[in-house]
């Protein structure tokens, strides 16, 4: 009972998104299209098919840009611990230390970059941790060589998570994901995430019911069930694939035929029949390991709106334009011809000879409308404006804009240009990137046995060195948060304001009061010089006495060797000879 009210829940919201699940599909014809007969602009009577990939390059540089605010600081996460103890500088440091390798060892940043595709492409981003033990065995030796072993950050694709839209937050939300793995893959799965705790029971039926079905004809088995699956023409085909189903169900659900409701539970259904696993979340937070965002949120609903969706009608209108001046262009070279009355047959082309009997008949060229010619100006406003409602001004592909500034315009430009794109990459950092954070802190902590040695660099000593973790250096009460596109905008905005003030007559008015030695520091910090050691207190003048130094020292021993007599008699001293090999 239990499995098939969470199979009809799976159901009932993936019917309801269908509308959205279309609109992203045609979004992605256009994206990755290399002519319109892929897309809707394929039902317009033109000969050309040219696509323009606008859409494709917003979406490059939205990415681009995303990619480099988010990591544009080597330290772009920091511990804030709720209470001293847990703020102090040993327990912040071994947490630190503990995530930068987890997410470095684990290829959290790829991760990401995939992620920010959904967010561009889909405008829904949604994704999970797991804890993996990446141990191989040599076939030979039987050696167990170590991999990375913590936890990791999954995609989840848009297509494949279900949830209800209306539900206060994602959080709070009842979801189902949906899996189709191999029974090869499942079995992996069983042998390396001892997490999953699969009932043994369940996996044995999947295998018994795919080899019993095996000499079941197709009608059988399309009589014994009345719906069909995902991705698979008929139950017939399904288990005779080789791949199992897997519905995950995570939060709270009522279970009618016990009389029992289940919070916060991870339920999880094979073949839509049966439950392999009913438990209670074990994650200390208090909800499941999956976070979700969106870029542009609606109103009373979950599934948020991408940058490019409702940008989909005007690259309709730009390949639209280009093709109708392409025939147009056709039309002009090769026109259509009006014959009239008796004219005998005749082939087109440079030279050609029409005969006309009695001189009745006639042949006429009709020319195209010069209006067809007249869209580039209009070409080129629609991909402007694309560029200016996705967020992502031109001026962040390094091209300018026409007309003459001051440096405080070009400035005051840019910040507000920027602010759009801004406002997107740092909700996505608070809304994602940190509860993530959170989750693979939790995961790896209550998942630890005994300890695990990562490795760090020291930047005073500008050493590797390696550091022993356990279950306690990382257990505090606290959070970690993300500050990549904080510092990110911050850097760009007070590097432009040091320059236009020390650039301006208010500079050599305040330079009396200004520290140059914490100015010094500012930029240290600004710039990323730290571990270079560039900003030491009065460096340049040390440095400056010494090269001195030696520069006396040098002309003294040059003018000793100049004041020295050379004794008679004796030949003067010759350079040594550079010897051949």
């Amino acid at each position: 009972m239990l499995a098939s009210d969470i199979v009809s829940m799976y159901s009932q919201w993936k019917v309801q998104r269908d509308v959205k699940e279309q609109e992203w599909k045609e979004l992605r014809n256009f994206l990755f299209a290399t002519d319109t007969t892929t897309t809707s602009n394929r039902t317009l009577p033109w000969k050309n098919s040219t696509t323009t990939p606008k859409l494709a390059q917003i979406r490059d540089n939205l990415h681009a840009n995303y990619m480099a605010a988010l990591f544009s600081n080597p330290d772009w996460m920091k511990w804030e611990g709720d209470n001293l103890d847990d703020d102090v500088r040993t327990k912040r440091e071994g947490i630190e230390s503990y995530m930068k390798n987890k997410t470095k060892g684990s290829g959290f940043e790829l991760t990401i970059a995939k992620l920010l595709y959904d967010y561009i492409d889909y405008g829904n981003v949604f994704g999970e941790v797991i804890f993996v033990n990446e141990e191989v065995t040599d076939m030979e030796t039987g050696e167990i060589i170590k991999g990375y072993v913590g936890p990791k950050l999954m995609r989840t694709s848009p297509f494949d998570i279900v949830f209800n839209p209306v539900a206060p937050s994602f959080t709070s939300s009842p979801k189902i994901t949906r899996y189709v793995k191999s029974i090869g893959e499942l079995e992996q799965d069983i042998a390396e995430r001892m997490d999953l705790n699969y009932d043994p029971a369940a996996i044995a039926k999947v295998k018994e019911v795919r080899t019993l079905l095996g000499g079941y004809k197709d009608s059988d088995l399309d009589k014994a069930e009345g719906y069909l699956l995902d991705g698979f023409g008929s139950m017939s085909e399904y288990y005779t694939s080789g791949y199992v189903e897997i519905l995950e169900f995570e939060g709270d659900i009522y279970d009618h035929e016990s009389g029992v409701f289940h919070k916060n539970y991870t339920i999880t259904v094979f073949d839509r029949k049966y439950i392999a696993r009913k438990e209670q979340n074990p994650s200390w937070l208090g909800h499941g390991a999956r976070a979700h965002v969106g870029w542009r949120e609606r109103p009373d609903n979950l599934y948020a709106m991408g940058p490019l969706e409702n940008l989909v009608g005007m690259q309709y209108r730009i390949d639209h334009l280009e093709n109708l001046k392409a025939d147009a262009l056709d039309l002009t070279i090769h026109p259509p011809k009006v014959i009239t009355g008796d004219v005998e047959a005749f082939e087109w082309g440079p030279d050609a000879e029409i005969h006309i009997s009695d001189g009745d008949g006639s042949v006429q060229l009709l020319s195209p409308n010069v209006a067809a010619f007249q869209v580039n100006n209009e070409i080129a406003y629609l991909m402007s404006l694309m560029d200016e409602m996705a967020g992502a001004p031109r001026e962040a592909m390094g091209i300018r804009t026409p007309g003459e500034k001051t440096a405080f315009e070009v400035q005051q430009l840019q910040n507000a240009a920027g602010r759009l794109f801004q406002d997107k990459i740092s909700k996505f950092e608070k809304e994602f990137i940190e509860p993530i954070l959170n989750i693979m802190l939790e995961v790896g902590r209550r998942n630890l046995v005994g300890a695990d040695v990562v490795r760090i660099l020291n930047d005073d000593l500008g050493m590797v060195d390696f550091l022993s973790v356990t279950k306690e250096d990382i257990k505090a009460s606290g959070k970690l948060r993300p500050l990549g596109s904080s510092h990110f905008a911050a850097q760009a905005q007070l590097v432009q304001n040091m320059a236009g003030v020390f650039g301006s007559p208010v500079g050599q008015m305040i330079a009396p009061h200004v520290s140059t030695k914490n100015l010094a520091k500012a930029i240290e910090e600004l710039f990323g010089w730290e571990k270079y050691s560039v900003v030491r207190e009065n460096i340049a003048i040390f440095e400056q006495a010494e090269t001195q130094q030696l520069m006396s020292g040098l002309q003294e021993q040059m003018q000793v060797e100049q004041e020295t007599p050379v004794q008679p008699g004796l030949p003067p001293e010759q350079p040594p000879q550079e010897v051949i090999q």
